[in-house]
Order: structure tokens, then C-alpha cells, then sequence
């Protein structure tokens, strides 16, 4: 053990002897894993971010949206006749309860109503987005309460003036206090606050696939909103022009899809869970067979399935991360292929020092160890500085682009690994050369 301790000490002095070489060897293995941690960090976080938009949109979930159906303003043409366009209700509580006897595949149903309005307390004030929903919103989307509890069957049949609010209406409103059993002024209707909604992060992703910002909205049961506030489908909302309007002495905007607009759905959203993932595309399609009944024909509304697009997007995105990965792996063996060319120059340049260590007793095992710890010395410390630049590369790329990078163990240790592994491929080599010269040609050697 003496022994190859001495000759681990005699490697090492000759990389320090020459550290301008060593550290320029060392650069390809730096760079290497550098790139390969930063590009699986860029992975992970992608993956992440998908995994959290799958569970906001929830599992197994069908999202219908209501859309304007601008085609030829109210008529349309049929053989040269121009003929009243055919009426529609709009999406409805009703098309909710249709789809719910009718489809035996599905598991929950949720309906939503959602109105822009003010949300007053002790003087403060703050835009909310009023939203009506079912009993099985909150476990559809998978929302946990911070504090509180949800509405009972008894609110929810009676339409009791009760309300669950985000973190943001929390911190706007109640600064200083805790909500729960509160009052909290939306329109000219006072609501008890039962519930504090957990706050998440949503993506704009999740936005543009029906999933809302929920940090901001003040939930109340469905029944509440359309007794005590408006239901678009008793007065439609689009003879309005989507303006500000009065009803019963609320003022609020009017809206569909959340964002604005006109329009006369009773509703801005309605999710169907269905019970199993394969079920999703089959009982789409039964789905869009009864609007297309319920609604005369008319293309009035849009159906989502969050859950394969994201599926789709994840799988898309694995082979891209895999691409990357693949082209920072290159350059780990571009590193491998610099430390064995130095270290060939190296055993050329050493062919002396070689025959003198042959002639006082070394053997070819220990001129191999020798030349072999050398460049497994210069792999692993590449690997550990490229271990610290791999890290704060994928910080720096979520400090400057808001990408978010997560970097893992796995990623380390694979890279780290690869790279010792790179070093005693690419030094076997040189150390093999080494150790097969001649002894006495190599004292002869100037």
C-alpha cells in the first residue's frame, strides 16, 4: 500500500509541476459536466412545471369553454336563401346535469360562473374575481384549504352568502387580521369568509387551457351566485354589450371565459371528470354529441383535454431535454479525448523519467498506475469544478430568464460519474504506452 501511495504522490507532483497544461486538460471535462448538469437542471424544472399544470388542471378532467359565434351575425345561407340563425342557450347548468345522467364514465362534474367585481373590507378595496362553483371544484383541481373549511350541503343547497377567498384577497383585505368568520362586501352582498384557498403557482400555460389564477378569486357556491348576484341565462348579458351594467343593485362586469366580452352562457366553464384516462377521448366525443343537441348545432363552445396536451407537451419536451443532454454528453467525451492526447504528449515527453523509473525498480503496473492516477486526478477535479459551474449556471438561468432549473442528485451523480469514468477510459491508453517502453532506450532517450 507504501508503494502505491508513493507513486499517487509522485502523479500528483507532476500535475502540479505542470499546472497551465493540467488546468487546460481539465477544461473539456469542466465545461462537460457544466453543461450537462445546467441542461438536466432545465429538464427537471420542465417536468416539474408540467407535473404542477397536471395538478391544477386535475386528474382525468374535460374542460368546456364557452365561445362567440360570429359566423354571419345572426344568419346565415343556405342554397341562396338567407335563413335566422338557429339559438342557442349557451352553456348551462343544464347541459352540466345532461352530461352528468347520460355519461355513465363520468366520475365528478364541476360548474363555474365567474363575474369581475369589487371586493370591499373596512374601506379597502380590491378588483376579485367573483367565482361560482360546485362542491367538487376544490377536489377536482386538487385545492387545499390553508385554514377554514369548505362549504356544506346545507350552503350549497340553500345558496347561503358564504365565501372561500385566495391568499392575495387575504393579504389585500385582511392584512392585519384572520378572515375566518369574516365579512367581506362583493357587490351590495355581504359573504362570510368559511375558507382560505392554498395559494399556487399557475403557468401562463395553464391560463390558456381553461385553468384561473386563483390567488385573487373569492369562491361562493353556484347556487349563491346565481340567486343573490346574476344568471345570464334570465337576462342575457350580450343585449348589455358586455358593459358595466346594474342587477339588483350589484354592479359588476358581466364576462365569459373569464376575461370579457359578451355573450349569454349561464356559465364560463363546466370540467367533467371522467373515471379512467382512457376514457377521456371517447367520452369527448359523447360530450360534444350533446352540446352539439342542446345548443341547435351551434359552434358556441370549445372542449379541452388538459391532461393529453400536457402528456404531449411533457413527451415533446423529454426528447428535446434528451437532445441537450445528449449534445453536453458530447462534449464530456470531446474532454475524455483532450486529457488522452495531453496525456500521450505527456508520456513522450516523460520517455526519460519512464526509463529511470523502470531501471530502479518499478514495474510496467506501476508506471500504468502512475500515468493512469494522473489523469484520473485531472477528470475528477474537472468533474467537481464542473459540478460548481453546473450549478450556478442553472441558477443563473433562473435568476435572468424565470426558467425554472432544478438541479438533483441524479444529475450530479451521473455527470460526476461519466467524468471519473472519462478519466481512466482516456488515460488507460497513454498509460498503456507508457508502461511498454523500453527501458534502455528510454535512458538513451535526450
Amino acid at each position: 500500500m507504501e508503494r502505491y501511495f508513493q507513486i499517487l504522490s509522485i502523479s500528483l507532483e507532476a500535475v502540479f509541476i505542470n499546472k497551465m497544461r493540467s488546468v487546460l486538460t481539465a477544461l473539456g471535462i469542466i465545461f462537460g459536466v457544466g453543461a450537462v448538469i445546467s441542461m438536466m437542471a432545465i429538464g427537471n424544472g420542465a417536468r416539474q412545471e408540467i407535473l404542477d399544470q397536471m395538478k391544477l388542471v386535475g386528474v382525468n378532467n374535460i374542460v368546456i369553454l364557452p365561445k362567440i359565434d360570429d359566423s354571419n351575425e345572426g344568419t346565415e345561407e343556405e342554397e341562396g336563401k338567407t335563413l335566422k340563425k338557429k339559438y342557442s342557450p349557451g352553456l348551462t347548468l343544464k347541459d352540466a346535469e345532461n352530461i352528468q345522467t347520460s355519461i355513465p364514465t363520468v366520475n365528478k362534474i364541476s360548474s363555474e360562473a365567474i363575474y369581475k367585481t369589487l371586493g370591499i373590507r373596512n374601506g379597502k378595496k380590491l378588483s376579485i374575481k367573483l367565482t361560482g362553483v360546485s362542491p367538487q371544484f376544490f377536489k377536482m383541481f386538487n385545492q387545499d384549504l390553508k385554514k377554514g373549511e369548505f362549504f356544506n350541503k346545507w350552503q350549497v343547497e340553500r345558496g347561503d352568502p358564504v365565501c372561500i377567498i385566495g391568499p392575495e384577497v387575504v393579504a389585500k383585505l385582511f392584512p392585519k387580521e384572520d378572515p375566518i368568520g369574516k365579512y367581506l362586501k362583493s357587490g351590495n352582498v355581504w359573504l362570510k369568509v368559511i375558507g382560505i384557498l392554498e395559494g399556487v403557482r399557475v403557468s401562463e400555460k395553464a391560463e390558456e387551457m381553461g385553468i384561473s389564477n386563483y390567488s385573487t378569486n373569492v369562491f361562493t357556491p353556484i347556487k349563491t351566485l346565481l340567486l343573490r348576484y346574476k344568471d345570464r341565462s334570465v337576462i342575457n348579458a350580450a343585449s348589455f354589450g358586455g358593459k358595466t351594467v346594474s342587477y339588483r343593485g350589484n354592479s359588476m362586469m358581466y364576462t365569459n371565459n373569464a376575461e370579457g366580452g359578451g355573450g349569454e352562457n349561464q356559465l364560463d366553464k363546466i370540467v367533467v371528470q371522467v373515471k379512467e384516462t382512457h376514457q377521456l377521448s371517447s367520452t369527448s366525443k359523447v360530450i360534444k354529441k350533446i352540446l352539439d343537441r342542446r345548443h341547435k348545432g351551434v359552434d358556441d363552445y370549445e372542449i379541452k383535454i388538459p391532461e393529453l396536451l400536457l402528456k404531449q407537451e411533457q413527451k415533446t419536451k423529454d426528447i428535446f431535454n434528451i437532445v441537450l443532454g445528449a449534445i453536453a454528453g458530447i462534449s464530456l467525451i470531446v474532454g475524455g479525448i483532450g486529457i488522452m492526447n495531453i496525456m500521450l504528449a505527456s508520456v513522450m515527453e516523460r520517455i526519460r523519467e519512464i526509463g529511470v523509473r523502470r531501471a530502479t525498480g518499478a514495474t510496467k503496473k506501476d508506471i500504468v498506475f502512475q500515468f493512469l492516477a494522473e489523469a484520473t486526478f485531472i477528470s475528477v477535479s474537472g468533474g467537481l469544478l464542473g459540478i460548481l459551474l453546473g450549478v450556478i449556471i442553472a441558477k443563473l438561468i433562473t435568476v435572468t430568464t424565470g426558467i425554472l432549473t432544478i438541479v438533483s442528485f441524479v444529475s450530479i451523480a451521473i455527470s460526476f460519474g461519466v467524468a471519473a469514468s472519462v478519466g481512466i477510459i482516456f488515460g488507460w491508453l497513454p498509460a498503456q504506452k507508457a508502461a511498454e517502453q523500453d527501458p534502455v532506450e528510454s535512458l538513451r532517450h535526450d
